[in-house]
C-alpha cells in the first residue's frame, strides 16, 4: 500500500493545550505522525510516496476564504501585536448571544477578536509553521486520493495535522483545514461521481458533517462517541440526517461508553451497508485510532485485533478507498494500531502496492 507522508507536518509544534481549565501538554503532538511513520516503513509491505504541491483552490473550494487567508497570517501578527510567545490561542470567543437582539456581529479587525472569530475553543494552538503544516496535510490527502484516481484500490495519507473537526469558516479540535472534506470535494467535482466520507474517529466529524450537511453528492457517516458526554458534544445525534437536497445523505451512530470490538464492528457494518446503499464509487476514511482501549482521551473498548477488523470489514465495500488519518492519542501502541487496521484493509499476505 503507498503511504503519502512528508516532514513539513513537524512545523506545527505546540507546547501546550488549554483543556479542563489547566494547560498540558499537547495530545496532538509531532510525534504521533513520526511513531506512524516508523511502523509502516518496518512493514515492507508499504511504500512511501511524497505528496504533491496541489495549490490552495481545493482548500477554498470547502473553507472560507477568509479563514485560509487568517491562517496564513495570524501567527506574524499576533506576534507584532502581543508577542513574544510560542502558541496562541483565542481568549474571547465570537458568541451569538453577545449581540442577541441587536443584528449580526461585524467581522473585526483586532487579532485578539479575530481568533475567536475563526476558532471554536482552546486546545488549537497557531504556531509559527502552523499555516505550513495544515497546508500540506491538505497535499498529503489530495496526493493519497490521486494515487486512487489513478488506478491504486487504496492508499493511506498519513496526515497531520489531522482535519475532520474543521468546518467551512471554524478551526478547533487540533484541525485547520478539512482533509477529508477537500478529498470529498475534489473528488466529486472533478469526477461527477458520488462520494461517501466514512468517520470512525471516536470524536465526531463535526466538520466534515457541517460542509456536507445540505448536499446530496457527498454521504457523511460516523461512529463515535455519544455527543451527550463525548467531544464535541454540539453534534453527532443521531437524528441529524441532512437537510434540504442533503436530506438522508448523513448518518450517525453514537456509541456507548465501553463499546468493544464486536459492538463496534456491528456499527461499523450497518455503516457500511449506508455507504454502499449510498451509490458511493469512492469511500474517504477518516481513520481515527482513538477508539483504542487505552486512548487517554477517549473511552471505547477495541482492540489491534478490532482494528484490524474493522479495517478488513471497510475493504470489504470493495470500493476505491482514501484513507486520511485522523485522531490517535495512546502513542505506545499508535504506530501498531495503524498498521494492524490497514493490514486488515489489505488483507493477509497482501503484497505492497
Amino acid at each position: 500500500m503507498k503511504v503519502v507522508y512528508t516532514l513539513r507536518h513537524r512545523a506545527h509544534h505546540p507546547e501546550r493545550e488549554l483543556e479542563d481549565s489547566r494547560f498540558q501538554e499537547p495530545f496532538e503532538h509531532p510525534g504521533r505522525a513520526e511513531i506512524i511513520r516508523a511502523a509502516l516503513a518496518a512493514d515492507e509491505r508499504f511504500e512511501f510516496v511524497a505528496p504533491d504541491d496541489h495549490g490552495r483552490a481545493s482548500i477554498d473550494a470547502v473553507h472560507d476564504p477568509g479563514l485560509v487567508d487568517f491562517l496564513e497570517t495570524a501567527w506574524t501578527r499576533f506576534q507584532e501585536e502581543h508577542g513574544p510567545t510560542h502558541d496562541v490561542i483565542p481568549d474571547v470567543f465570537s458568541m451569538a448571544g453577545i449581540r442577541d437582539g441587536m443584528g449580526s456581529a461585524r467581522r473585526p479587525d483586532s487579532i485578539s477578536m479575530e481568533l475567536g472569530w475563526w476558532c471554536f475553543e482552546t486546545t488549537t494552538p497557531l504556531t509559527q509553521g502552523t499555516y505550513d503544516a495544515a497546508r500540506s496535510s491538505v497535499d498529503v490527502a489530495l496526493t493519497a486520493a490521486d494515487l486512487v484516481r489513478g488506478g491504486e484500490r487504496m492508499a493511506y495519507g498519513l496526515c497531520r495535522p489531522p482535519g475532520h473537526h474543521a468546518s467551512r469558516s471554524l478551526y478547533g479540535g487540533y484541525c485547520f483545514f478539512n482533509n477529508a472534506a477537500v478529498v470529498a470535494e475534489h473528488l466529486s467535482r472533478t469526477t461527477g461521481s458520488r462520494v461517501a466520507v466514512l468517520d470512525v474517529d471516536y470524536h465526531h466529524g463535526n466538520g466534515t458533517q457541517q460542509i456536507f450537511y445540505d448536499r446530496e453528492e457527498v454521504f457523511f457517516a460516523s461512529l463515535h462517541g455519544d455527543p451527550r458526554r463525548a467531544y464535541p458534544y454540539l453534534t453527532g445525534h443521531v437524528d441529524e440526517t441532512g437537510s434540504g437536497a442533503g436530506s438522508d445523505a448523513t448518518v450517525n451512530y453514537p456509541l456507548p461508553a465501553g463499546c468493544d470490538d464486536d459492538a463496534y464492528l456491528t456499527a461499523l457494518t450497518g455503516a457500511c451497508e449506508r455507504v454502499v446503499a449510498s451509490g458511493a464509487e469512492t469511500v474517504v476514511v477518516s481513520l481515527g485510532l482513538d477508539t483504542f482501549h487505552e486512548d487517554p482521551i477517549s473511552d471505547l473498548s477495541l482492540t489491534a485485533d478490532g482494528l484490524e477488523r474493522c479495517g478488513r470489514l471497510v475493504a470489504e465495500m470493495g470500493l476505491p478507498t482514501v484513507v486520511l488519518q485522523e485522531g490517535g492519542y495512546a502513542t505506545d501502541a499508535l504506530g501498531e494500531n495503524a498498521r494492524r487496521w490497514l493490514s486488515g484493509a489489505m488483507g493477509p499476505g497482501a503484497p505492497a502496492g
